[in-house]
């Protein structure tokens, strides 16, 4: 019987395509596809890895998880290493498990969390810039915090995403936003049971807009209603993206 082994990775997407392998042609530009080529020589096997789901190009994780079913008998913990010892230096294997054979990574996944990082303060960090997105303006807190509060609950977020069209349903639950003030960071935190296409950069410049005075809270409320992306504010970029965290019951 086979195994099923699941991993807990941290990775820097800035020189990717996103996480998605799209046949072979893009193997080597995708987080995907670069384990799978390191796995595929470890084990002998062709393998293929079922992530918890896409990161777009450019954006980071800390915590994705994928997971992937072999006839090996290496250890866990010498394939951790193999890994790590074989993967590009911005693909990190933090934890390998051997997991029931039902488990599956995107399947089983009851949540996720994002963090987008917003830089602020009077220079923009040269050293950061690879994992924020600066803002030049000042940004309201209250008003930020009027705008999330009214993004909170099950919605039809299509006008937040980039999706055209499509038969699936884009009613999410987005269970809880957090703002994050630091010193020369304000840390946007989106918790739910899943994201559309571009959803949470989108959301994120939303709330920015909101925060600068550009729009107000209200129309946050106009987006649901209409399900119109051009009335929502604009996609920020990938770089301040990261995947946190899955979480599994």
């Amino acid at each position: 019987m086979k195994r099923n082994i699941k991993l807990l990775m941290e990775y820097d997407g800035g020189r990717y395509d996103g996480w998605q392998r799209l046949g072979k042609k893009n193997s080597g530009t995708t987080i995907q596809g670069k384990i799978e080529e390191v796995l595929s020589k470890m084990t002998g096997e062709t393998i293929e890895l079922i992530g918890s789901g896409r990161t777009d190009a450019g954006v980071h994780a800390r915590g994705q998880v994928a997971n992937f079913h072999t006839d090996s008998d290496m250890k866990c913990w010498e394939m951790k290493y193999y890994l790590n010892r074989y993967l590009p230096q911005d693909i990190g294997i933090l934890y390998v498990s051997d997991v029931p054979e039902r488990f599956h990574s995107r399947l089983n996944a009851k949540s996720k969390r994002y963090i987008y990082r917003v830089a602020t303060g009077d220079v923009p960090s040269v050293f950061d810039r690879h994992y924020t997105w600066y803002c030049f303006d000042r940004l309201d807190m209250g008003l930020m915090k009027e705008g999330a509060d009214l993004m909170v609950g099950q919605h039809d977020f299509k006008g937040f995403s980039s999706v055209k069209k499509t038969n699936k349903s884009t009613v999410r639950t987005v269970s809880q936003i957090d703002i994050d003030v630091k010193e020369r960071e304000i840390d946007l935190i989106f918790e739910g049971n899943g994201f559309l296409y571009n959803m949470v950069r989108i959301m994120a410049g939303t709330l920015v807009e909101i925060g600068t005075g550009d729009r107000e809270s209200e129309t946050v409320k106009e987006v649901f209603r209409t399900k119109n992306r051009e009335k929502a504010g604009m996609t920020l970029p990938p770089q301040g993206l990261f995947l946190d965290e899955v979480f599994y019951e």
